[in-house]
């Protein structure tokens, strides 16, 4: 993958993802990068033009596709954005923003069905 492309973003965004891809020892030229057709709405703009972007990262069998944006440029940093964070679950899981947001969310979910079974065996009593 061609980092020195214009991304279409802020040289900070840029840098913030490449320095979290050099924190976490991941080759930026190993990354495979492959664009087809995106699906769903979109019309003419969407048929006609391969805007959709998947990343594959080998070493560690990450795989990333992403359309959210018309943009073929903007799709490529928000792919290689989505891969950075996807290594960092997997390789230091203790850093990751995403997975501590992710427990955080499950922990308020188990209260709350506990919450929700001692209501019900109260009610049944």
């Amino acid at each position: 993958m061609n980092i020195h492309q214009d991304f279409g973003v802020t040289a900070g965004k840029l840098a913030a993802v490449l320095d979290k891809l050099r924190r976490l020892s991941i080759v930026p030229a190993l990354i495979e990068e492959s664009f087809s057709r995106g699906g769903g709405k979109g019309g003419q703009k969407i048929n006609k033009s391969a805007n959709r972007v998947q990343l594959f990262y080998p070493p560690l069998g990450l795989a990333v596709s992403c359309q959210a944006s018309r943009s073929l440029a903007l799709n490529r940093f928000l792919s290689l954005r989505e891969l950075a964070e996807q290594a960092e679950m997997k390789l230091s899981p203790g850093t990751s923003p995403r997975l501590a947001e992710w427990r955080r969310i499950q922990k308020r979910k188990a209260r709350s069905r506990s919450r929700q079974r001692l209501k019900a065996a109260a009610g049944n009593a």
